[in-house]
C-alpha cells in the first residue's frame, strides 16, 4: 500500500504542474492592472510603472512564471500585492475556516445522504421514497448562492433563529454547512438508492435472507457494505465540489475562508494569493482522492494494491 501511495503522489506532480500553468495564464488574461490597483486610482503613470517594476510585472510572462515556480520549489509562494504579507501566511490563516466548513458539510452530506438512500432502497416506491427523491432533485437543481440567500432570509431575517453571516460558534456554522451540503446530500442519496437496489437483487443477499438473518444485518453487513465502494468514490469526488462550492458559500455568508480570499484577491488582481490558494485547493483535492483510493482496501479487503 505504501508503494501505491508513493506512486500516486508522484503521478500527482504533473497534475499540479498543469494547475499552475492554467491558473497563471488565466489570471494574466483578466482585464485590469494590479500595479494600478496597488498604487491607487490617482497615482501618476511614473509611480504605477515603478510599482510594476517592483512586482516584476514588467517582465515577460515566461520569466514571471519561472520566478513563480522557482519560489514554489523553495516553499515560497510570494508576497501578496494587496496586503504585502507572505502568501503562505494569508492562505494558511484562511485554511482552518474552510476545512471546518467543508468537513462539517461533507459529514452532513455523507450521513444524511447514505441514510436517506438506504431507507429509500429498502422501501422503494413508498411515500418516503417519492418525497426524498423529489427533495433530492430540488437540492441538485438549486444554485448554491440562491439557496444560501433563501435560508438566510427565512432563518435569519424572518425567524431570527440563526445568525446571518460571520464565523463564531456552532450557530454560525449551521446555515453555511447546510447550504454547501445540499447538493451533495441529494447526489449521494440518489446514488446510494440506485446502488443499493442493484446490490439487494444479488444472490448473496437473497441467500442471507433465506438463512433467516435479521433485516438490519442483511442491509448493513451484506448489502450496504458491498455497495460502499462506488458510494465512497462519489463522496471523494464531492469533496472537490464542496471546495469549489465553498467559494460562493463563503462569499454569501461572509465566511473568512480560502474561497472568500480567492474572490477578494481576484477583484484586487492579487496574482500571488490566487495562485497560492488555488494550488493549495488542488493539492487538497489530490490528497483526498488518494485517501479515497486507500479506503477501498478497508471497505473491501479483497482489493489488493500492486
Amino acid at each position: 500500500m505504501i508503494q501505491y501511495a508513493v506512486r500516486r503522489l508522484l503521478l500527482a506532480i504533473p497534475t499540479l504542474f498543469g494547475v499552475t500553468i492554467l491558473v497563471f495564464g488565466m489570471l494574466r488574461m483578466l482585464p485590469g492592472d494590479p500595479a494600478q490597483a496597488m498604487a491607487g486610482v490617482h497615482a501618476t503613470q511614473e509611480y504605477v510603472a515603478q510599482v510594476r517594476r517592483q512586482l516584476g510585472l514588467d517582465q515577460p510572462l515566461h520569466i514571471q512564471y519561472g520566478r513563480f515556480m522557482a519560489g514554489l520549489l523553495r516553499g515560497d509562494l510570494g508576497i501578496s500585492i494587496r496586503t504585502g504579507l507572505p502568501v503562505s501566511r494569508e492562505v494558511w490563516s484562511r485554511l482552518i475556516p474552510t476545512l471546518e466548513l467543508t468537513g462539517v458539510s461533507l459529514a452532513l452530506a455523507t450521513l444524511v445522504g447514505i441514510g436517506v438512500g438506504v431507507v429509500s432502497a429498502v422501501k422503494p416506491y413508498s411515500i418516503f421514497d417519492y418525497v426524498s427523491m423529489t427533495a433530492a432533485l430540488i437540492g441538485l437543481s438549486a444554485p448554491v448562492f440562491w439557496l444560501g440567500l433563501m435560508l438566510m432570509l427565512l432563518f435569519s431575517v424572518q425567524l431570527r433563529w440563526l445568525p446571518a453571516a460571520g464565523r463564531g460558534g456552532l450557530a454560525n456554522l449551521v446555515l453555511p454547512s447546510v447550504t454547501l451540503a445540499a447538493s451533495s446530500v441529494a447526489l449521494i442519496a440518489r446514488f446510494t438508492r440506485s446502488t443499493m437496489l442493484e446490490v439487494m437483487r444479488q444472490d448473496y443477499v437473497n441467500t442471507a435472507r433465506a438463512k433467516g438473518l435479521p433485516q438490519g444485518t442483511v442491509i448493513l453487513r451484506h448489502a450496504l457494505r458491498n455497495a460502499l465502494i462506488p458510494i465512497v468514490t462519489i463522496i471523494g469526488l464531492r469533496f472537490g465540489a464542496l471546495l469549489s462550492g465553498a467559494v460562493l458559500t463563503e462569499t454569501v455568508f461572509a465566511w473568512p475562508g480560502v474561497g472568500r480570499l480567492i474572490v477578494d484577491s481576484i477583484s484586487a488582481r492579487d496574482y500571488p494569493v490566487v495562485q497560492g490558494a488555488v494550488l493549495l485547493l488542488a493539492l487538497a483535492f489530490v490528497g483526498i482522492n488518494l485517501v479515497v483510493d486507500l479506503l477501498y482496501g478497508l471497505v473491501n479487503p479483497r482489493i489488493q494494491y500492486d
